[in-house]
């Protein structure tokens, strides 16, 4: 922190410009009082940092702690801190555009609700998602009930669908790490997440798009407001978009740039994003808008306003990402591994300088390791890594070279002396694996997340240290929000609707099964095939004249709803019905709350 320009007050000038008013309390529930936000549990930040905090981090969370209805520009205003993102609200001729409708329908109707209550009670008449994260999408029906232009990049409900049903269970459960959702907020828990304060636990709801914007330089015009779109494809998400309102000077950077170095690859999971595209966007958004905008805003965060700060910005942005990609390849084709690599790189000083480069969601680190996972995957080329045992089995036989536990133990507290943390817990993780009963190790290894927890300037660091220490103690913390909300199911094409069923029947159950189902769904004018052998669940759609098992004639909203457990009731059926049972009979249910900390 020595070398950080602690005198500029710069960002704090900008996160306050353009206050209109609060939220006051800053408390958003469900309809039947169920706390889903609440802003006010931060006015702890307010106070000098504590030991317990990294300064940078304790800065960073004060900024994003603001709350409030903000103008970004004539016509622009952003609601911040009323979730995990910003909702903005542009004005047009009869009413309102509002992008991206923040995660819970709760917050979004509150947002909009404050907004309404300073500028009028203007009518929502379009909507934009500018990617396919929930945050920036889930809350859409506290804006809107639909019959409105919803406007986002191609490919959107695909991604927006398959990322939270594939893989949803899992991510969801190390959400829980990430946000740090059952630590208590205070100067020793949880103060943030960097990227804004933590995610709401509201309502997941999502409205299809109307239009699908397909390539860079589309113009379209809503309620008035004309709007040029840059697609950005495979950066921060898979799908995904910045755009310029020409008539207002105003940049939209969605989640391409803001005021942190950003993720690319999710502590919670997620596939690992292409820093080299995402550099390349950078420098096409310099080259399409700089000399168009005054001011640059984004999902996140707060403005940058002014035509030469806009371009430093994105060009500080843009080096980045450029340059832990182009090093990390340098360092890859030198010999070495992702770990050695991250363990080595040191970013520029110039960057080091400016506060929006550091890592408080992502981090340099785990950055480094998604762009060698990216080219070269999770194998190192060492034979020695190539057949390892699994963890438990690894550490019970660490623990035994080691002496037994009281070995392990003691080696962890002389390196707790040296204050070499890192080793520590590696140690003490290898001591809980192979004997969970542990209770000194248990409570020695909480202890040393504890410290690494306090010292991270990363705040997703920061949540899963804690977290994990908090669990050590008190057991698993159950994840409270549900991966699949009615409107994101119906919004499964029916492959994906398939392949989240295939991704479900458990191989060996089902090695020995053999059965064929078509599936009529009479409001597509579809025809689909799912075939069980050998443990997989393969699908075919249009599948060639053959008999089948079992034939159901349904809709696309009765499939959905026997993916949710409802049945086949009111589904016309001809053949053996006993095929479907077989078929449920193998399919496995997930395990949310699964261990993390402890085998």
């Amino acid at each position: 922190m020595a070398d950080l320009p602690l005198h500029d007050q710069g960002d704090f000038a900008d996160a306050d410009r353009g206050f209109i008013a609060k939220l006051s309390p800053a408390v958003v529930r469900t309809a039947d009082g169920r706390v889903v936000w609440d802003g006010d549990s931060y006015d702890f930040l307010q106070e000098d940092c504590p030991e317990t905090a990294h300064p940078g981090l304790w800065r960073q969370s004060r900024l994003c702690a603001r709350q409030g209805l903000y103008e970004v520009t004539s016509g622009v205003y952003q609601v911040r801190g009323l979730d995990l993102s910003n909702m903005t609200l542009v004005e047009g001729d009869r009413g309102v555009v509002v992008i991206d409708p923040l995660i819970s329908t709760e917050c979004a109707a509150a947002a909009l609700k404050l907004y309404r209550a300073h500028r009028g009670d203007r009518p929502v008449t379009g909507v934009i998602y500018t990617h396919t994260h929930v945050d920036h999408f889930g809350g859409v029906r506290g804006v809107t009930d639909g019959g409105v232009p919803i406007l986002a990049p191609a490919g959107f409900l695909e991604h927006a669908a398959s990322e939270r049903v594939y893989a949803g269970h899992a991510m969801t459960r190390r959400a829980v790490y990430l946000y740090g959702r059952a630590l208590p907020r205070s100067p020793e828990g949880q103060i943030g997440c960097g990227l804004g304060m933590t995610a709401s636990t509201g309502t997941v709801s999502l409205i299809p798009p109307t239009l699908d914007l397909t390539r860079t330089g589309q113009e379209e015009t809503v309620d008035g407001i004309r709007m040029i779109f840059h697609l950005t494809p495979g950066a921060q998400a898979p799908a995904e978009m910045n755009l310029l309102l020409p008539d207002h000077r105003a940049l939209c950077l969605a989640e391409n740039a803001t005021h942190n170095q950003h993720n690319l690859l999710s502590l919670r999971g997620a596939a690992v994003r292409d820093a080299r595209a995402w550099a390349r966007y950078l420098t096409e958004a310099v080259s399409l808008f700089a000399d168009r905008a005054d001011v640059a805003f984004a999902s996140h965060h707060w403005p940058t306003w002014g035509g030469e700060a806009i371009v430093r910005f994105l060009e500080q942005q843009r080096d980045m990402y450029a340059y832990l990609h182009d090093q990390t390849l340098r360092l890859i084709n030198k010999g070495l591994t992702g770990p050695e690599i991250a363990e080595a790189m040191t970013m520029p000083p110039q960057l080091e300088q400016a506060w929006h480069t550091h890592g408080y969601h992502g981090s340099v680190s785990h950055n480094v390791r998604a762009v060698y996972q990216r080219y070269l995957g999770w194998f190192d080329g060492n034979p020695a890594h190539l057949w390892e045992h699994p963890p438990r089995e690894s550490a019970i036989r660490y623990v035994e070279c080691l002496g037994g536990a009281a070995g392990v133990v003691e080696f962890a507290r002389r390196y707790i002396g040296e204050n070499d943390l890192r080793f520590a817990a590696q140690l003490l993780n290898h001591a809980v694996f192979a004997d969970e009963g542990n209770k000194e190790a248990r409570d020695l290894l909480a202890e040393v997340y504890t410290r690494l927890g306090h010292g991270a300037e990363n705040a997703t660091w920061r949540n899963f240290y804690l977290m994990g220490a908090l669990e050590l103690g008190d057991g698993i913390v159950p994840a409270t929000m549900d991966v699949t909300s009615p409107d994101l199911l119906a919004a499964l094409s029916v492959e994906q609707i398939f392949d989240s069923i295939a991704i479900r029947v458990d191989g060996p159950r089902a090695w020995h099964e053999r059965l064929a189902i078509d599936w009529h769904l009479t409001d597509l004018g579809e025809r689909h095939r799912t075939t069980l052998s050998n443990g997989v669940l393969v699908q075919q759609r249009d599948p060639r004249a053959a008999a089948a098992d079992l034939t159901l004639r349904l809709t696309k909203e009765q499939l959905v709803g026997l993916l949710a457990g409802k049945g086949v009731e009111g589904v016309e059926r001809e053949g053996n019905t006993a095929a479907l049972q077989r078929l449920v009979a193998v399919l496995d249910r997930p395990v949310p709350d699964f261990a993390i900390v402890t085998a």
